[in-house]
């Protein structure tokens, strides 16, 4: 979840797509250049422990778009698959 969250602060589309699990991955990501990432707060997990396979993170990312500030609160699900944990969809 880190991770995906620096790449979007970094507008790194390519990460962000190759950390995308296959079955919900969107042929093309667009990043809005005007967008400014904050800070991220994760408010839970669940699973997603050394050996579990699926993983589920509540997270807050706050971001400033022009003179407005705000945030994104989501659920997401992730799957780990030959050791690499794959970003699925929000819950």
């Amino acid at each position: 979840m880190r991770s995906r969250y620096s790449a979007f602060a970094l507008g790194l589309r390519r990460y962000l797509l190759e950390t995308w699990h296959e079955t919900t991955r969107p042929k093309e990501l667009e990043l809005d250049a005007q967008m400014r990432w904050l800070g991220l707060v994760i408010l839970a997990t669940r699973a997603g422990g050394a050996t579990a396979t699926r993983g589920v993170v509540e997270f807050e990312a706050h971001y400033s778009l022009g003179q407005d500030r705000d945030s994104q609160r989501e659920v997401s699900s992730f799957v780990r698959e030959d050791g690499a944990w794959f970003y699925v969809d929000a819950l």
